[in-house]
């Protein structure tokens, strides 16, 4: 069973930065693809970036790619969001998820699905 823990989240002007964490409990997180998802009022949960347990491979929601960051260290057992350039549209209720079927291997996914565990949201507002 893996725990996991977003913080971060906040209030921001378009334009600015934040960076999400989430810190995992459990040994075998190093193991996991990491996912970052969102979710805003009215709308389904979209994905917005994964990595995979080394850090190697990484996919971004075209939304996001070139603004946002995701990484890992996995002697910290913490994932991040590094958001930048941010705008109204990314306001929404931010998870990280862990792909407890990934084990080692490379393999990344977009679905939702695909993750087992699930942090329980940190909000992030960006207003205009």
């Amino acid at each position: 069973q893996v725990q996991l823990v977003e913080s971060g989240g906040g209030l921001v002007q378009a334009g600015g930065s934040l960076r999400l964490s989430c810190a995992a409990s459990g040994r075998t997180f190093r193991s996991y693809a990491m996912g970052w998802f969102r979710q805003a009022p009215g709308k389904e949960r979209e994905f917005v970036a994964a990595i995979s347990w080394s850090g190697g491979n990484t996919l971004y929601a075209y939304s996001v790619k070139g603004r946002f960051t995701i990484s890992r260290d996995n002697a910290k057992n913490t994932v991040y969001l590094q958001m930048n350039s941010l705008k109204p549209e990314d306001t929404a209720v931010y998870y990280c998820a862990a792909d407890r079927g990934s084990n080692y291997s490379g393999t990344i996914s977009t679905i939702a699905d695909q993750y087992d565990y699930w942090g329980q949201g940190t909000q992030v507002t960006v207003s205009s």
